[in-house]
């Protein structure tokens, strides 16, 4: 079943659509109303079980909650792994992948079931400090709007921090917030060695659903290894792009097809620290089932390419984006990936070497910078290099391939 939702109110700073595959849980409501405010989302959702620490293990232990903000990292595992003494919960809202916006339709439309997870967790570890971190001032507005209606919201506030799509990370947010720039830090160290979590919008809603349906209910939908629903942001050559709840293990071409993809000829999946791959539609949407398919769902982002546009030029627009997006802290990021950008626009204008020169420079950077942004970036370009050498060759043996770039790929995230 395909349950359509409404369209976003005209305010909205990004397309807030939405709309589910089977039975919505985080996108409930949303059918009759724009926005869930307090009352609303009571009468939608009902009243928060209260929850202890050991509780929440060992529904996280029984329902495994993985981290929807691209490394899916489980819940559980970050909670265990904080130190001792002072600790504060982080929502990080900021969605710097530009292909993504289902953070800012959760914010934006139900941000509540948000402030239920963050709260929980806060309670559950004996503090109050909740901080949500946003890029933009139209999300702040709306969780604050939200936190004035709430009781229990004790010392949570909304902090606007510096956009850019490697400010984003959980280490760079957790340094805005202190004060600092918002790039990562040289060192691989995760927040929570200095008590702080740090965990994406999507996984405190996943984790305010649990707590309402309990391990048993939450399980009822996805697979065993993987219980629940995901948000994905469907874009690119669809006839209805939006943001779209899925039971975990949904096939693609299931997806592909309510969204009223045309002709696709790739999908990037897992935003552009993703994948390419051939759109089969047996590739079931799961972190284990996109994984077996050679990619990765990380931003749960699926990105159509259509065969009306060169999937060559819309690979290089990317990646120079990609490059632009360098912190310039490491020689894999200021000097690898423009590097790899230009290898890119080489494969396009029909270079016969590009294609030796593009992996060489991805094999470089793979797992030698201060942050994740060049690894990602690599399997990005090494993804599509494998994928599309029947365009490749194209582009060789013509020049071209005679389509226009379309840019179905978005670069500029609405803010």
């Amino acid at each position: 079943m395909t349950a359509l939702l409404t369209p976003p109110t005209p305010a909205a700073p990004v397309d807030t659509s939405a709309w589910a595959i089977g039975a919505p849980r985080l996108l409930a409501g949303l059918d009759t109303a724009e926005r869930l405010d307090l009352d609303a989302h009571l009468r939608t959702h009902g009243a928060l079980p209260g929850s202890d620490l050991e509780l929440l293990l060992t529904l996280l232990d029984g329902s495994p909650v993985a981290g929807r903000g691209g490394a899916g990292f489980p819940l559980a595992t970050k909670l265990r792994a904080l130190a001792d003494g002072h600790r504060r919960v982080v929502v990080n809202g900021t969605e710097s992948e530009p292909a993504s916006r289902k953070d800012r339709v959760l914010l934006l439309r139900t941000p509540h079931l948000v402030i239920d997870g963050a709260v929980a967790v806060a309670a559950a570890l004996g503090t109050r400090e909740v901080t949500v971190a946003v890029h933009d001032d139209a999300t702040a507005s709306s969780v604050r709007a939200a936190l004035a209606e709430r009781r229990d919201a004790g010392r949570a506030k909304v902090r606007v921090v510096p956009g850019g799509f490697v400010s984003g990370e959980a280490r760079a947010v957790v340094r805005a917030l202190r004060g600092g720039p918002a790039l990562p830090t040289g060192r691989r160290t995760p927040p929570s060695a200095a008590g702080v979590l740090v965990a994406n919008v999507e996984t405190f809603a996943q984790l305010a659903v649990l707590l309402r349906l309990g391990a048993h209910r939450f399980a009822a939908t996805g697979t065993a290894e993987e219980p629940g629903t995901t948000l994905l942001t469907v874009v690119g050559a669809v006839g209805r792009p939006g943001v779209v709840e899925i039971p975990l293990g949904t096939p693609l071409g299931i997806v592909l097809a309510a969204a009223q993809a045309h002709r696709p000829q790739a999908v990037v999946v897992g935003g552009y620290h993703g994948s390419w791959l051939a759109p089969i539609p047996q590739i079931r949407l799961s972190r284990a089932g996109v994984a077996a398919a050679g990619g990765t769902l990380g931003a749960g982002v699926v990105a159509v390419v259509g065969e009306d546009s060169c999937a060559l030029g819309e690979l290089g627009r990317v990646t120079d984006w990609l490059a632009a997006q360098s912190a310039r802290q490491c020689g894999p990021c200021a000097f690898g990936l423009p590097a790899l950008a230009a290898d890119v626009r080489a494969l396009a204008a029909g270079s016969a070497a590009a294609v030796s020169d593009a992996l060489g420079h991805a094999r470089a950077v793979d797992g030698r910078g201060a942050c994740a942004h060049p690894d990602g970036a690599a399997r990005f370009v090494v993804s599509a290099v494998h994928l599309l050498h029947e365009e490749t060759d194209r582009h060789r043996e013509h020049g071209g391939c005679g389509r226009p770039v379309l840019g179905q790929l978005p670069l500029a995230a609405a803010r």
